[in-house]
């Protein structure tokens, strides 16, 4: 097998729960060749020319300073970040025209594998359909941005059917749980994916930077189905 190549990795919001997350996995595992931290309002700070790729996992305006230094320094860039006005989220599409973007409300490779499994429910467009979500009570955005991307999901999947909207529930210290439910008089279908630790997002999130790190130069507004569809063939 060939050698996996390696990268340098900067992490933004290093101080919070998922940046603490990914800065320990990925010192120990292979593949990044060095990981800087960079505390929030960190870009004022000099970083490393060797940082290949920037994975983002601040706040709204956190991400805004990050896509301002990526694409000052054609670095691609990696954000988990929801929460975003609409202004915000122009700000990173006009950013995904100059350097390589992937946003992704969830980096789980499951939920992303999930949304696809929803594909199937093409064929069902008479059937209920619910979307539901239940994520631990610190929890600010409500629905959670993985709810509305299952919910736009199924807006193309069954376009002709009126929605109802996403239900949410905060409770305790649930990671995250998303299911969605589709139902006939007869027979009831559930998709479900269930966030054990945070870990996983980690996971995802440096699956996606190594994958988009190799996309330097190449601009566009990515997504997971990307790293997912490249998964597959691999």
């Amino acid at each position: 097998m060939p050698a996996k190549p390696e990268f340098g990795l900067g992490v933004y919001g290093a101080t919070g729960r998922m940046g603490q997350e990914i800065l320990n996995i990925a010192e120990h595992e292979k593949g990044w060749d060095g990981v800087v931290a960079i505390a929030r309002n960190g870009f004022d700070e000099v970083i490393p020319k060797d940082v290949d790729v920037i994975v983002d996992f601040s706040s709204p305006a956190g991400l805004m300073d990050a896509i301002d230094w990526c694409v000052k320094n054609k670095t691609p860039l990696v954000s988990g970040t929801t929460g975003m006005s609409p202004a915000e989220r122009k700000k990173m599409e006009a950013a995904a025209k100059e350097i390589p973007v992937l946003w992704a409300p969830n980096m789980s490779l499951g939920v992303h594998v999930m949304a696809r499994a929803l594909k199937t429910l093409a064929a069902l467009q008479d059937w209920d359909v619910q979307v539901e979500e239940t994520h631990h009570r610190y929890k600010k955005d409500k629905p959670s941005g993985t709810a509305l991307f299952f919910q736009n999901e199924l807006k193309q999947i069954l376009p002709k059917k009126d929605l109802p909207e996403p239900l949410s529930q905060r409770l305790g210290g649930v990671v995250g749980i998303h299911r969605v439910s589709a139902g006939s008089d007869e027979e009831l279908l559930i998709f479900e994916h269930q966030a054990l630790s945070r870990t996983v997002f980690a996971r995802g999130a440096l699956t996606a930077a190594a994958w988009l790190a190799k996309r330097k130069g190449k601009a566009k507004l990515y997504q997971m189905s990307d790293v997912i569809a490249d998964l597959e063939e691999s």
